[in-house]
């Protein structure tokens, strides 16, 4: 992928357009999902790819191609195809949280970004069997949209913000599918009030609404798995910085891979 020229972004045009086809990919993926059976295939990775993963992945790529046709464009599905690094650029995860789809867990969620300069400014994560809408505004602002998600009509907007934590007792998510012992020793460092997991990119959602303080991931993630719901987040004023040596955590890089990393409430105080 070649470096690119910035390109001026219609904020309001961008946000419309990745709602839109979050909520249309939403009701690809339910409509599969809903179904008696469905195949599932595995990646060069070993990971797992259903027609969801591949449907919506079609369904959203063909959409922000023809609204924004100068933008570079990075997805998961299609990743492999994908050399070099970039710093703007439009990024996508059709289904995060395939494991928890094949197991009709419903914690999956649909992610859209828009990345800046390496830092995602802009993004959309909708989770079509929870019904929860989280997306970014044209100013930056983070909200939790309600009620029926009409696809040309914007509902009721929630503004959400991150907690003022009590360091003395956080709330903390972790992953679902992907906790060791690692993460549970570093969480066992923090006066803990209570935990929860959540599958997807919902723990950022989690943070970024208050429902949580902290979440640490010690493990492996790739920048479509993240960068919507860090956009989210830091819009809802939160932080995702590198776990190793606590610097801002960046996108673009070579081969899309993340460090390990902390999501939080700006209060928490964090251990070294």
């Amino acid at each position: 992928m070649q470096s690119q020229r910035s390109v001026p972004v219609d904020f309001e045009r961008l946000t419309f357009t990745m709602r839109r086809l979050a909520l249309e990919a939403g009701d690809k993926i339910m409509e599969i999902y809903n179904s008696p059976e469905f195949e599932v295939k595995s990646k060069s990775d070993s990971s797992p790819v259903t027609e969801a993963d591949e449907a919506a992945d079609a369904l959203i790529s063909e959409g922000l191609a023809e609204a924004f046709p100068q933008m570079p464009l990075v997805t998961e599905e299609q990743s492999e195809s994908h050399g070099q690094s970039v710093s703007t650029f439009l990024i996508v995860d059709p289904l995060d949280g395939t494991k928890e789809f094949v197991q009709r867990r419903g914690d999956f969620t649909v992610n859209i970004a828009y990345v800046e300069n390496g830092v995602p400014v802009r993004g959309v994560v909708y989770a079509p069997a929870k019904g929860r809408l989280f997306y970014t505004t044209a100013d930056g602002r983070s909200v939790e949209e309600l009620g029926a998600f009409d696809k040309e009509t914007v509902g009721e907007q929630k503004p959400i913000t991150v907690s003022v934590p009590d360091n003395r007792g956080l709330m903390v998510v972790a992953s679902k599918s992907h906790r060791d012992q690692a993460t549970d020793d570093y969480i066992a460092q923090y006066g803990v009030k209570d935990m929860t997991s959540a599958g997807s990119s919902l723990k950022f959602c989690l943070v970024a609404t208050g429902e949580a303080d902290l979440y640490p991931r010690l493990g492996r993630t790739m920048e479509w798995d993240t960068a919507a719901g860090d956009a989210v987040l830091r819009g809802a004023g939160g932080e995702v910085i590198r776990f190793d040596d606590h610097t801002p955590f960046t996108y673009g890089k070579p081969g899309f891979e993340n460090p390990f990393f902390i999501a939080y409430a700006p209060g928490v105080l964090l251990v070294k």
